[in-house]
């Protein structure tokens, strides 16, 4: 997944690894896309090896420089065969701990079970406000095309429903 968004941002502009990694924290997409901050820099010396980005130019700040990377033409090539796979990949993960857990509730007691549910709720409630500050900076960032917005919009009905099941799940074991 990292290098398929490092070569998609880098396709868009050269940018430095701090940038990619400051504008995938500041949208969110590095919650959704599961990009740890250090593995940008990881991918970009592994990809600048591969010759599939290249030091477009090195800006200097005060005593200290950075990079900023390009695509090259081979990770033109790589990141539309990665572009390709990521979209016949099954795009539906189910929450297998949280159903584990749900198969084996009985041998907890009503109290311990709502408490878990609840701070799962809330758990929930904050990584959703999270994501929906994320889109606000990626508009403020840059344009936002409309599968982007399609994209967001799937992602908050995907803790919506979530939410859904355990307001659900909370109010089955209260009564």
């Amino acid at each position: 997944m990292t290098r398929l968004m490092v070569l998609g941002l880098l396709k868009s502009k050269p940018m430095s690894g701090y940038e990619i990694q400051q504008l995938l924290t500041k949208s969110q997409t590095d919650a959704w896309a599961g990009i740890l901050p250090g593995s940008i820099y990881h991918a970009l010396k592994k990809m600048e090896k591969e010759a599939l980005v290249e030091i477009d130019s090195i800006e200097q700040t005060g005593n200290r420089s950075k990079a900023i990377y390009k695509i090259t033409a081979a990770g033109e090539k790589e990141f539309s065969q990665l572009l390709v796979e990521a979209l016949q990949v099954s795009s539906v993960h189910l929450p297998s701990q949280l159903y584990t857990g749900l198969s084996f509730i009985h041998y907890l007691e009503k109290d311990e079970i709502r408490q878990a549910l609840q701070n799962q709720q809330l758990l929930l409630e904050a990584q959703l406000a999270q994501q929906k500050a994320g889109i606000e900076v990626k508009r403020n960032h840059m344009p936002m095309d409309e599968v982007t917005e399609m994209l967001f919009q799937n992602v908050f009905k995907q803790y919506e429903l979530q939410l859904d099941l355990i307001g659900n799940l909370i109010r089955h074991y209260e009564s």
